[in-house]
């Protein structure tokens, strides 16, 4: 049996390597590393015109929407906070459609740190824009450029709180969180403070996302079972899943998922 096609989304960012630099469409390795471990196939998906992600998406088992930039505030109707970083609209009409396009199919879903968010935010929610703010700490993120731990407690009977029970360590970086749950979505881990750390769908098959990265380790449980997810998946034709045609007002012009935000 051929081994599941996994799309993961990019960053397009300024990078450097060797005596380039040049714009450039990237993602560290780690995403790459730990899908091929757990039996992956793996290509990438930079930011593209959001009419793409239909034939993009039809291609694929499953979608990695990865970690990156700060999701634009205005897509859930709020200002910008002065530590919120610069939008990144062609990231963020892209992966929106892409999501869009992978749920109306019932295609297993992994959201990781800031792809969680957009899975809140496409589902109707809002983010908390910078946490230390409402946590009173700066835990889950203590250092720029690095990853740190904390501990996360699953709730019993979701699927993360069957794959991870209990408490354990995770890798975090990251300064804003789920505030408001988006509509079909339950919790499925938190934090000692009580900041919401995965949320999975209740009208997917496989729809979950963690805000820490499991890439970082080889034998994430969250990662195999993406993997497998994908394996039996069998990517029905859109419009099969009638709860994602669910409209959502939000402060954004109203969208569907064939109607990417602007």
């Amino acid at each position: 049996m051929p081994k599941p096609l996994i799309g993961l989304t990019t960053y397009l960012a300024d990078a450097q390597w060797g005596e380039w630099e040049l714009p450039a469409a990237l993602l560290p390795a780690a995403y790459i590393s730990c899908l091929q471990a757990a039996g992956g196939r793996v290509v990438l998906l930079p930011p593209d015109a959001p009419e793409a992600a239909a034939d993009v998406v039809a291609r694929l088992d499953a979608i990695v929407l990865t970690g990156g930039e700060d999701v634009d505030p205005a897509l859930y109707g709020a200002r910008p906070h002065p530590c919120t970083g610069p939008p990144v609209h062609e990231r963020d009409r892209w992966e929106w459609a892409v999501l869009a396009e992978a749920l109306a199919r019932d295609m297993p879903v992994l959201g990781v740190c800031r792809g969680m968010q957009l899975m809140n935010v496409h589902a109707g929610g809002t983010l908390i824009q910078h946490l230390p703010e409402t946590v009173g700490h700066h835990g889950h993120n203590l250092h720029g450029g690095h990853f740190s731990p904390h501990a996360v407690t699953t709730v019993p009977g979701t699927r993360i709180g069957t794959l991870l029970p209990g408490t354990r360590q995770v890798a975090t970086h990251h300064h804003q969180a789920v505030d408001s749950l988006g509509t079909g979505l339950i919790v499925g881990a938190r934090t000692a403070d009580g900041t919401i750390e995965a949320v999975e769908s209740t009208r997917h098959r496989f729809a979950v996302g963690v805000q820490w990265h499991p890439e970082m380790a080889f034998d994430s449980a969250v990662v195999h079972a993406l993997v497998a997810a994908a394996r039996s998946a069998p990517n029905p034709a859109p419009g099969r899943i009638a709860e994602s045609k669910v409209r959502i007002r939000r402060g954004t012009p109203e969208v569907t998922p064939s109607t990417p935000v602007s």
